[in-house]
């Protein structure tokens, strides 16, 4: 069982900043994307950005422009800059790898690994 080591989390200021980062305890091949979801209490858990082996990423428009994905495939390892935090950036924040399968939608034989969650407060 792949765990992962995520950190970076907590209290933060309107206007401030945060970095979250997440590590896997264990090598996890044929990764082809490494996201950071989040959930609001009473929302659903929504998609905050991604990036791809190749270096693509992705970012709602919530987030466009404040935040910044990076990582290492081959390490395991994903990041997330996230600046000029508001009030509802308020979440706990979930990262997550998957391989090909899972980035296109293919349900079935798709490999997806989720991180246990970091809440991170935004503040006065």
């Amino acid at each position: 069982q792949v765990q992962f080591v995520e950190s970076g989390g907590g209290l933060q200021q309107p206007g401030g900043s945060l970095r979250l980062s997440c590590v896997a305890s264990d090598r996890i091949s044929n990764i082809y994307v490494m996201s950071w979801y989040r959930q609001a209490p009473g929302n659903r858990r929504e998609l905050v950005a991604h990036i791809t082996s190749g270096g693509s990423t992705y970012y709602s428009d919530s987030v466009k422009g404040r935040f910044t994905i990076s990582g290492d495939i081959a390490k395991n390892s994903v990041y997330l800059q996230m600046s000029s935090l508001k009030p509802e950036d308020t979440a706990v924040y979930y990262c997550n790898m998957g391989d090909v399968a899972y980035y296109t939608g293919r349900q079935a034989g798709a490999e997806v690994y989720w991180g246990q969650g970091i809440q991170g407060t935004v503040a006065s």
